[in-house]
């Protein structure tokens, strides 16, 4: 009878997910001894499917075969959809019809845990095995499987590149190749225009993103969101790096979860499973100041979900590929707990737990230059590629 592996993707999307589930369907089948089933929407087909031989739940599997993966590769986004729901913490509007007589009594903030129901589904679909892409949010209730027993693999992806204990995660390159085109392009307006270009890029906690990108695409300033900035400060470099500029603008990159000195990060609507709120608008509070300080015209552009939009760069696909089939190989070895990951460079794994040791974000004193908020990497010999 064949062993059959359960695989999902959580949280954000990002170019690379496609690639990923194919390398692993396909690594994986290899053998005639796998069926794989695609759990729909993240965690949160663990709360709908109905643990029923007779209850249709074809809405939340997705049986994956070498045919319907075939091509899958050639598009971002993901095949399996994705939510932000974790099982410990959802949202009374996040329980379904079905849980509403046995979802027990909220925590102080109105979520319900139903981490009991999830286990249940999961014995109900009689699984060998769960394979999870996903960052933070999705990788914590992986390991919260993994602590119950669950022959769980996660495979990290985010284009903040911050998930612990890999240096790359799935979507970082192609955000960063996204964000250094549309920065370019941008030049064309703000330089025909002479005035100062804002642009906002995503990274709530960890600004590796906006510091890879300030750097590969020579802007005049970076502001990430690990260090607080004094916006009258950045507004005279800026007036002084226009003024510098033979064809008279400026560029400013700023992470969508900056803050200034004293303030906190701009943030709309309520929190999701995972206690975050929608964050951005910085790059707009910024220009309004910069407009009023410089009596002229600012341009503000947040790439937001173009950064995420479209198919992977080709390091995008092929860490992509390399992760599934690295996922699909320790399945096949019962080598489960465990996290692939590149580590100095080379492809690994490492035990899923180590996610939760610390949060990653980007090393001040080596690679930013906080006094003049600009990328700063002085030398790089003996370093690994990420600069880590």
């Amino acid at each position: 009878m064949p062993k059959r592996i359960a695989i999902l993707t959580g949280g954000g999307d990002v170019p690379g997910l496609n690639a990923a589930i194919k390398s692993f369907v396909w690594r994986l089948l290899d053998s005639d001894d796998y069926e794989i089933l695609g759990l729909r929407r993240g965690w949160a087909s663990l709360l709908n499917i109905v643990p029923d031989a007779h209850a249709d739940n074809s809405m939340w599997i997705m049986p994956l075969t070498r045919a319907n993966t075939r091509t899958i590769d050639r598009s971002g986004g993901t095949i399996l959809h994705t939510s932000r729901v974790n099982p410990t913490i959802c949202k009374p509007e996040q329980v379904p019809a079905h849980l509403e007589a046995v979802k027990g009594t909220p925590d102080d903030r109105g979520r319900y845990d139903l981490t009991r129901y999830a286990l249940d589904v999961i014995r109900f679909l009689d699984v060998d095995g769960l394979v999870a892409l996903g960052g933070d949010g999705t990788l914590t209730f992986a390991r919260e499987l993994h602590a119950q027993g669950v022959p769980l693999i996660a495979i990290p992806k985010t284009m903040d590149n911050d998930v612990y204990g890999t240096d790359y995660c799935l979507g970082f390159s192609t955000a960063v190749t996204r964000s250094v085109m549309f920065i370019n392009d941008l030049r064309t307006g703000a330089g025909s225009h002479e005035r100062i270009l804002v642009v906002e890029l995503f990274g709530r906690y960890s600004g590796e993103t906006c510091l890879l990108s300030s750097y590969l695409s020579g802007i005049d300033r970076a502001i990430i969101a690990e260090v607080p900035f004094e916006r009258e400060k950045l507004y005279e470099m800026l007036a002084r790096d226009k003024r510098d500029n033979p064809s008279n603008y400026a560029v400013v990159a700023i992470s969508e979860g900056a803050k200034m000195v004293g303030g906190n990060t701009i943030e709309s609507g309520e929190a999701d499973a995972f206690g975050n709120r929608k964050l951005g608008g910085i790059g707009g509070v910024l220009s309004e100041y910069f407009e009023t300080r410089s009596r002229d015209k600012v341009i503000y552009q947040r790439l937001a979900y173009l950064m995420r939009s479209g198919a992977p760069d080709s390091l995008d696909q092929l860490v992509a590929n390399n992760y599934g089939s690295l996922a699909a190989d320790l399945m096949r070895r019962g080598e489960t707990g465990k996290m692939v990951a590149v580590v100095g460079g080379r492809y690994t794994a490492v035990s899923i737990e180590v996610g939760s040791i610390a949060k990653k974000r980007v090393d001040i004193e080596r690679f930013y230059d906080a006094a003049n908020y600009r990328p700063k990497v002085a030398d790089v010999m003996g370093m690994p590629m990420f600069l880590h």
